[in-house]
């Protein structure tokens, strides 16, 4: 049978693993939502708006490993261009959809809704250039070729793509066509044989070494290879700000987070001083650098990214990580003079149950009320800077958007994991601030019977916002009250746990009560309005 541009395009997307498609719809995508919806083994998942879309999007990525997003031409596409672009800044592949106006209309430069006014199509084709790793707009005549094409550089990159369709072309037949084969990227052997005897002597002969594992571990796939690496060489390590998770931290080799002269003095103090440092997949950012605090020297550094690898001043380009690691993994010899300092667990303050939860508290409370194999998403404000210290159990995952950093990422990617991991304990925690952004994204949760815990951290403001402003008490950091308890009833969540906790007995009773609830949950959190983890403080006090 014959088949059509948006089928070809959807049937691809079915084979690589994607059975839910993320978006809003619109007039010029209509024959694009039409068809998903029509086809019995995809599931439209519409959303509040298109930003969250992409955020949603987003957190399904994180979980499945790519996802795809719908959106109409121009007033769409730009509304879920922030959240596209947080996907390409961390390396999350996102296939980004998006119905275009006829093509006679474009041929003529009509002017149409959703424009500019200007006749002019290929303009926000042109804005979402910086943000994808490819792009292409499908005919009848190019679409196995173009198809093939991105799909190869998304799987290459893991990085979102843009594929536009005009509204007459997408129910056309194919022209049928033998699709170029797009070879994978492979290692320079002699580059790899160079680099690879370089890190084995390195790491052999160091009188002091220790791995930094990174985000990109995840985000290509590589976490088993990388464990490998790390019980090969026999060598400690520690995780930054952005890699929390990325490997076990039951790990007997995971020493805690290193996050520059901010926390953690012993775990400094070690790092700074080994004159050999592993970084596998690591981002230097200023978050990860604990605000440029970190004292290393780049000499004693050795990064492997995905496609280079960086010992100390000396770059080696058209490297493969995967290879790179799977030779390490055979060929290093493994170490057990190094040994870094003790891992510690943040203690809980002793607290009488009348007492205001301070975040010290809240904290200690969410390291116990953690379990093996959770999903756990977190907005990049002062939830995240108090979790990072706290170790995780088994399989527990820890999400957040820190480079990109866009607050209210958290509660419709939170609706993204679910909808991708149904059967693993979902656990969003977001500050009120963030949450107003995005909040009415919690309805979907019920809408497609997902059952996550929601904290939500109330403490009356932007504290992140405070703690990096000049002055604490600047009223832009100020926020209108909600009852935020009571939005999921509002939303529709009908049956859910909907409860608020001003004080550490509150907390400890709805903690007890999580455990075997059998519904959604909500909780609001209620902290005493300048209560920020030590992290935060430390944070404070550099700048």
């Amino acid at each position: 049978m014959p088949q059509t541009v948006i089928q070809y395009l959807l049937n691809r997307l079915k084979q690589l693993g994607i059975r839910d498609i993320f978006g809003v719809p619109g007039d010029y995508a209509f024959p694009i939502n039409n068809a998903i919806c029509d086809d019995k083994e995809l599931r439209w998942i519409g959303c509040c708006n298109e930003l969250n879309a992409a955020y949603a999007a987003d957190g399904y990525a994180r979980i499945n490993g790519m996802s795809a997003l719908s959106t109409t031409y121009g007033v769409g596409e730009l509304s879920a261009l922030c959240g596209i672009a947080g996907s390409y800044a961390e390396h999350n592949l996102v296939f980004h959809i998006v119905g275009m106006p006829k093509m006679q209309a474009q041929e003529r430069h009509a002017i149409v809704h959703h424009t500019l006014g200007d006749g002019e199509f290929d303009t926000f084709m042109t804005m979402a250039t910086p943000v994808v790793c490819a792009k292409a707009m499908l005919t009848p005549e190019n679409c196995i070729q173009e198809v093939e094409r991105v799909i190869a550089a998304a799987l290459e990159y893991h990085r979102p793509a843009y594929i536009a369709i005009p509204h007459n072309y997408v129910h056309e037949n194919i022209v049928p066509s033998t699709a170029s084969a797009n070879l994978p990227v492979k290692s320079n052997h002699e580059a790899l044989e160079e680099v690879v005897s370089a890190i084995v002597n390195k790491l052999s002969n160091a009188k002091k070494a220790c791995i930094m594992p990174g985000i990109l571990v995840d985000r290509f796939g590589l976490k088993d290879l990388t464990t490998a690496v790390v019980t090969a060489s026999g060598l400690p390590y520690v995780t930054m700000a952005l890699d929390k998770s990325v490997l076990d931290e039951t790990n007997p080799s995971y020493l805690g987070l290193y996050i520059g002269q901010l926390a953690n003095p012993e775990i400094s103090e070690f790092v700074e001083s080994c004159d050999c440092i592993l970084a596998i997949g690591s981002i230097l950012s200023d978050t990860n650098m604990g605000g440029f605090t970190a004292k290393l020297d780049k000499s004693h550094i050795i990064n492997i990214i995905p496609y280079d690898v960086h010992i100390g001043y000396a770059d080696y380009t058209n490297l493969k990580m995967s290879d790179v690691l799977e030779e390490l993994a055979k060929r290093l010899h493994k170490r057990t003079d190094v040994r870094g300092p003790a891992a510690k667990s943040p203690t809980t303050p002793d607290v009488d149950a009348d007492d205001p939860i301070t975040a010290d508290y809240l904290y200690a409370s969410y390291a116990k009320f953690f379990k093996p194999d959770d999903v756990i998403i977190v907005d990049s404000g002062t939830s995240f800077y108090g979790l990072l210290p706290i170790f995780l159990p088994k399989g527990a995952r820890f999400h957040s958007q820190t480079l990109w950093g866009a607050i209210g990422w958290a509660t419709p990617s939170s609706f993204g994991a679910a909808l991708a991991a149904p059967n693993r304990r979902v656990i969003l925690i977001t500050g009120e601030g963030a949450h107003q952004m995005t909040a009415q994204e919690v309805s979907h949760f019920y809408r497609y019977g997902l059952k996550p815990i929601i904290f939500v951290l109330n403490n009356h403001g932007y504290l992140i916002e405070r703690m990096l402003s000049k002055k604490i008490d600047y009223y832009y950091n100020d926020l209108t009250q909600w009852q935020y308890h009571k939005l999921p009833e509002v939303l529709g969540c009908d049956g859910w746990m909907m409860i608020k906790a001003t004080t550490c007995g509150d907390l400890d009773k709805i903690m007890a009560e999580l455990d075997n609830t059998k519904t959604g949950a909500y909780v609001e959190i209620v902290t005493p309005e300048m209560s920020a983890p030590p992290l935060m403080e430390a944070i404070h006090k550099n700048l």
